[in-house]
């Protein structure tokens, strides 16, 4: 037989150059199929972010609001300042279990009762707060001291306007506020075992 023609030569080149596109095409088709574990493994990444306890595709929760702040009792709107210099804000009591302790530096009972207050002060889990009044912030701080009562607050109410504020006249006297609000005014002294129950039933 003689040599292929130009045109038997072209038509076979074109042949082999369809086989070799349809070859290579086909090679494509493992590439695709090794991208679907891609996919899946997506997927696993993203329920591992999920937070614990919560399916894939839910909504998480949502967290519960912060309470509202507790209403100031009108009593204890008041702002003055300790007998150590300090500003203090009878607000600061709303919410929580306290006792107001109304007293003078020279008053000889609530000298007898200095000690029990000071070590309800360190011991409570009521808030104690000292309100002296009728006489000089340097004479109430030395009282402070000489008692060892510097564990708890001691307003230097010069003008008797906190006590006043509370219906007290005479020393020593007590407030005892609740958590929730409410406030009793006790004008009558309290022997040591009274004053401890007292505070112990404090809520």
């Amino acid at each position: 037989m003689g040599r292929p023609g130009p045109a038997k030569i072209t038509m076979i080149g074109m042949v082999l150059s369809t086989a070799l596109v349809l070859s290579a095409c086909g090679g494509t088709q493992p590439e695709a199929a090794s991208q679907a574990p891609a996919t899946e493994t997506t997927a696993s990444s993203a329920a591992d972010d999920a937070p614990t306890g919560i399916a894939p595709g839910e909504p998480a929760p949502t967290k519960a609001p912060k309470p509202a702040p507790k209403p100031v009792p009108e009593k204890l709107r008041f702002t003055a300042e300790t007998v150590d210099g300090k500003k203090f804000s009878g607000a600061s009591l709303a919410g929580k279990p306290a006792m107001l302790w109304f007293w003078a530096p020279w008053c000889s009972n609530c000298q007898a009762e200095a000690p029990t207050i000071a070590k309800a002060a360190k011991d409570s889990r009521v808030q104690l707060v000292g309100v002296a009044a009728q006489d000089q912030v340097s004479a109430m701080q030395d009282f402070v001291d000489r008692f060892d009562l510097g564990s708890m607050p001691h307003v230097a109410d010069t003008d008797a306007a906190i006590w006043k504020r509370f219906g007290v006249s005479y020393q020593p006297a007590y407030a005892f506020v609740s958590s929730n609000g409410d406030i009793e005014v006790e004008t009558d002294i309290l022997e040591d075992n009274e004053l401890l129950d007292r505070l112990a039933a404090l809520r």
